[in-house]
């Protein structure tokens, strides 16, 4: 659940010149970040600690920690810190792991420099994941709780409601699993908690505070009126999900600058959808300023889905001179995300579909795929395997798992939007789940990059299965590729169940094009065993193709230039 994306404003601090090298390296890569100058090497690592979010310096770690130590604050506040050596051969989080994002950048920077990235934390160390890096807020005893989860020692996990936490060790035990009221506990709740010191609380953004007011409202009075309300709820302001309002209020600088000090979306519905949502306390007053009975209850169960069946109203509408407030509270739905791997090489997985496996305490998948990424997933994660032919059943699983109030990943290969498992996936999900799409590197993308650059124009794809589409329409579908030239790949081209469909489609396409148009086949693109064979319409034999092929045939454009197929795009300076 690590950010991808680099801080906001980085410092790059360099005392030589291959220092300076290496740091204008990173600035060409990251539009936020800059050189930072000085009298000295010393002033430019304190200004770029006083005004940047993170700070890379090229220096010893030595130097830099005598440097930094009488400037150390709160790791909540103080700026990230990475240390690069001279020859850029390891990139050290030295300072705010998990919450100052350090160990994250320490990747990052270490993927653009071809350094090792050095990350001490414990959590990491092991692979299990940090408490501060599950995406919600944490509070409590968060130290302690996260050592004993270190030591293995039993943590009992109480939740409010079945949020779709990623995975968690086997000592994480959920109370009703046989642990007992002793020792350490992790709390998932929206509400208020007396601190102690064996338990660490998780915020899940659960409330929503809508909010009215009237024009010019001060800031102040909106945020004194809002934390007065939920303190008075015992209701912990770390687990808002977001302010809303009526889109007249969008503007609203009290009502805006109060969200931006929370650290949350302002979301805005319009009048008729407010008033369309059934609220305790309806005002005819507000009805005629405003277009709606209700501002302020109404947008808290809508929040930001528009799906106030949802959510419970916890606090009616509160008013000061100026200013209303009401929360609601929204129900957890199951998350699922469909990850797409890729054709299976580990460096053409997408680093977001690694941060989705990580995420999941669920992973559903075909066997050969979940081998492709065991190494990826979590101590603690539940694995659902099954076999060739089981597609729907896969599916089935990975819903009702989401649907049950957990973060499920279901994988496929290559993109899973393609001949691959979100479609039959969402046939089945419904407004109770949350779904995420993680796009993946096609077969088809892969077999053209070998190839060269046959799809630089118009092209089609064509799954040549007539296991749940019917062989006629199949091969009309062929027969309008033919007819409008597009460059053809066929998809699950040949099997031993199988063996006439590609013949038949490929004497389709030769009915619209030369014999010597160029086709390609490749097996296990970017996988073990990879192979990739050129012919002709006239020359391929079908025999070398099967389920683990694509079969791309060019248009009557298409050309072999130095044996690589080209399509040509049409462009002027080719005339």
């Amino acid at each position: 659940m690590t950010d991808q994306n680099p801080p906001t404003r980085i410092g790059l601090v360099a005392a030589t010149a291959a220092g300076r090298r290496h740091a204008d390296t990173l600035a060409a890569a990251w539009p936020h970040a800059r050189l930072v100058e000085g009298e000295t090497v010393a002033d430019a690592l304190r200004t770029a600690w006083a005004r940047c979010d993170a700070v890379i310096a090229f220096l010893a770690t030595g130097a830099v920690v005598r440097i930094v130590a009488p400037l150390l604050d709160d790791k909540r506040t103080d700026p990230a810190v990475v240390v690069v050596d001279e020859a850029a051969r390891h990139a050290v989080a030295l300072l705010g792991g998990h919450a100052g994002g350090a160990n994250a950048l320490a990747e990052q920077v270490a993927a653009l420099l071809d350094a090792r990235p050095v990350i001490t934390t414990a959590t990491d160390a092991v692979d299990l994941p940090g408490l501060d890096t599950l995406g919600w807020p944490v509070q409590g005893a968060v130290a302690a709780v996260s050592r004993a989860i270190l030591d293995g020692e039993p943590v009992r996990l109480i939740a409010d409601a079945d949020w779709p936490l990623p995975a968690l060790p086997p000592n994480v035990r959920a109370a009703d699993e046989g642990t007992t009221d002793d020792g350490y506990r992790l709390l998932v709740t929206d509400r208020v908690v007396p601190p102690d010191e064996r338990t660490a609380v998780l915020r899940p953004p659960s409330l929503v505070a809508g909010v009215g007011a009237s024009r010019g409202v001060p800031a102040a009075e909106v945020a004194e009126l809002l934390h007065r309300v939920l303190a008075e709820a015992g209701l912990d302001p770390a687990s808002l999900r977001c302010l809303a309002s009526a889109d007249i209020k969008a503007d609203e600088a009290g009502i805006r600058s109060t969200a931006d000090a929370l650290g949350v979306p302002l979301v805005t519905w319009p009048a008729t959808r407010l008033a369309a949502v059934d609220v305790p306390h309806p005002s005819e007053v507000v009805r005629a300023a405003v277009g709606t009975p209700s501002v302020a209850e109404a947008a808290a169960l809508l929040g930001t889905d528009g799906r106030a069946g949802d959510a419970t109203l916890l606090v009616g509408k509160t008013a000061t001179a100026m200013a209303t407030v009401a929360v609601a509270r929204h129900a957890p739905r199951g998350r699922l995300a469909v990850v797409g791997l890729g054709p299976g090489a580990a460096d053409l997985r997408t680093p977001r579909a690694v941060a989705e496996l990580r995420r999941a305490a669920v992973v559903v998948g075909l066997d050969q795929y979940l081998d492709q990424v065991r190494d990826v997933l979590r101590p603690g994660t539940r694995v659902l395997s099954s076999g060739l032919g089981a597609e729907e059943a896969r599916a089935r699983a990975a819903v009702a798992e989401a649907a049950a109030g957990r973060a499920v990943a279901l994988i496929g290969s290559g993109d899973a939007g393609v001949y691959a498992m979100a479609s039959p996936a969402l046939e089945y999900a419904d407004e109770r789940i949350d779904v995420v799409g993680v796009p993946g590197v096609t077969a088809a993308l892969a077999a053209g990059a070998l190839l060269g650059a046959p799809l630089g124009h118009d092209h089609a794809y064509l799954s040549l299965s007539d296991l749940h589409t019917p062989w006629d329409v199949i091969e009309r579908r062929v027969t309008a590729a033919a007819e409008g030239d597009f460059v053809t790949l066929f998809y699950n081209p040949r099997s031993r169940a199988r063996d006439w469909q590609l013949g038949k489609a490929l004497g389709i396409l030769a009915a619209h094009r030369p014999p010597d148009t160029p086709v390609g086949v490749v097996r296990n693109a970017s996988r073990p065993g990879e192979r990739v064979h050129l012919a002709t319409l006239a020359t391929l034999d079908p025999g070398i193709v099967d389920m683990y092929s694509v079969v791309v045939v060019g248009s009557t454009d298409t050309r072999l230039v130095a044996g690589r197929m080209v399509t040509p795009r049409g462009y002027r300076w080719r005339s």
